[in-house]
């Protein structure tokens, strides 16, 4: 992502997270320094979340309240880019 208003990306900031452990979520990265180690990929913002399912994430970005919580970042951001990716079978 590449917050372009600061000031209005705060409300998304202050309302995610509880969206976010709704469906079991976690933080696992949420900007912090950063740095290219190979390839042409240069991020401006990283965040990482970890759910209990690949289901649990989807049901968090179709159907939960964070429907109506990503709206406050429309105009705020240049790019938010959101990928949802099977992990490994691990122990958490």
């Amino acid at each position: 992502m590449h917050i372009t208003d600061p000031e209005q990306y705060k409300e998304y900031m202050a309302k995610a997270p509880a969206c976010v452990k709704a469906f079991g979520g976690e933080y696992l990265v949420r900007g912090g320094k950063q740095e290219t180690l190979e390839g042409g990929w240069q991020p401006k913002r990283v965040a990482m979340l970890r759910f209990p399912s690949y289901e649990k994430a989807k049901a968090f970005y179709d159907d939960g309240p964070y429907k109506e919580v990503r709206k406050l970042r429309e105009g705020a951001t240049e790019y938010f880019n959101m990928v949802l990716v099977e992990g490994v079978d691990a122990p958490v």
